[in-house]
């Protein structure tokens, strides 16, 4: 028996939505016609899980184009090896996705963070296809356009299909957004630019990498893009702020030899 596919807008399927519960981060399943693609694919235990629900839904294995990783890290792409063997089909990512993957840095890809006791296996995968800001790709009839997202890493993409964006770990319902980690390559300032893109662009809903699917508020991102601004001038190092202001002000006072009472 086929199961009932429940797309969340047309032409698109969330694979947590189709299962009715949480299988990892967020799986999107474009298509158009027998022809279709995956955006990201989560852990490699779930690989298998999620390739069944395809299955079931009457999409031809065969006729997978290519899986996306919106970038390198562990809990979007650790079964992106295991999946590309499964379907037989190509990985495409961002140019600069490309070398940690082939790589399988456990820095870049998060697989590794000792301070949190966070050991995941992260199997190398190579790239076929490598994307560049502005590129653009069809599945059937439907065409998406590449955005260069930087700002939770520097290897971020984002897929803008009409007026919806496959927005990755840039934004979520709650306003919040990807982890800030100088070791993983994130930039505050190129963040700030990304989510400013997104508030001026056409775009109405954001289906993001976490999270259930919201419709973009100008006000929310302006909140958002308000509480990162702070982020960028901060005392400490290796918090990817562009000046440390508060060192500048104390290095007057110690000059002027102010003492902490006056």
């Amino acid at each position: 028996m086929i199961d009932k596919r429940r797309p969340v807008f047309p032409h698109v399927i969330e694979m947590n939505v189709q299962a009715r519960e949480m299988i990892g981060c967020n799986v999107y399943l474009v298509y158009d016609e027998n022809e279709w693609i995956l955006i990201d694919i989560g852990y490699e235990d779930t690989v298998d899980e999620i390739i069944e629900l395809i299955r079931n839904l009457d999409f031809p294995l065969s006729q997978c184009q290519q899986l996306i990783a919106t970038h390198a890290d562990a809990d979007h792409v650790q079964g992106l090896a295991k999946a590309k063997q499964i379907l037989k089909t190509k990985a495409s990512g961002h140019k600069l996705a490309a070398e940690p993957l082939k790589t399988a840095d456990p820095v870049v890809t998060f697989s590794e963070i000792k301070a949190q006791n966070i050991h995941m296996e992260m199997p190398t995968v190579e790239l076929d296809n490598l994307f560049e800001e502005g590129d653009t790709f069809q599945v059937g009839n439907q065409t998406l356009e590449v955005w260069h997202t930087p700002g939770h890493c520097f290897n971020q993409i984002s897929l803008k299909m009409g007026n919806l964006l496959f927005s990755a770990d840039n934004i979520y319902r709650d306003g919040c957004v990807g982890a800030i980690d100088a070791h993983h390559g994130s930039d505050i300032a190129a963040f700030i630019r990304s989510l400013q893109r997104i508030k001026e662009s056409d775009v109405e809903w954001l289906l993001p990498s976490h999270g259930p699917i919201f419709r973009k508020s100008s006000d929310q991102l302006d909140k958002t893009i308000a509480r990162l601004e702070t982020y960028l001038h901060m005392a400490d190092f290796g918090t990817c702020a562009i000046d440390w202001p508060l060192m500048d002000e104390w290095q007057r006072e110690l000059a002027e030899g102010k003492l902490p009472q006056d």
